[in-house]
């Protein structure tokens, strides 16, 4: 419930710091960049938050891909608002339940590997790294 009033908090109040694009840049590709930039200010927010947990973490610190998965992973969830996030936790909603397919396919072309991470970050059946992120996406 606590992680869910911090999500709130930061959607309402949190901007994205322009100065982080200079680090985000670094680690993606200009096209992967380009995916990044149109996404929602709290994505960003809270991609950002997770990157820099990925990126402290021993052992996701030097996989480049699940960094890039950190920064992309809600890129699926498009123009989303905050009452159809409400809505998708309190009864569910379709559309941003499959944002992970999205992301898939918003990706595919781009990066595969990141692609299938990003499909795939939700599942409960996943290797060791993907179970690390998932923590650290849900805190």
């Amino acid at each position: 419930m606590l992680s869910r009033l911090k999500q709130v908090y930061r959607y309402i109040f949190l901007k994205f710091n322009k100065k982080n694009e200079e680090e985000i840049k670094k680690v993606l590709s200009a096209e992967e960049y380009k995916v990044f930039s149109k996404m929602r200010e709290y994505d960003k927010v809270h991609s950002f938050l997770v990157y820099k947990k990925c990126s402290e973490n021993k052992i996701l610190e030097n996989n480049k891909n699940y960094l890039k998965l950190a920064l992309l992973h809600d890129c699926g969830k498009g123009n989303t608002g905050l009452l159809k996030r409400i809505k998708k936790v309190l009864i569910g909603d379709k559309k941003l339940e499959k944002h992970s397919e999205n992301a898939f396919e918003i990706l595919k072309d781009i990066n595969i590997d990141v692609a299938k991470l990003c499909r795939d970050h939700h599942k409960v059946d996943v290797e060791n790294e993907m179970k690390i992120f998932q923590k650290i996406d849900d805190e």
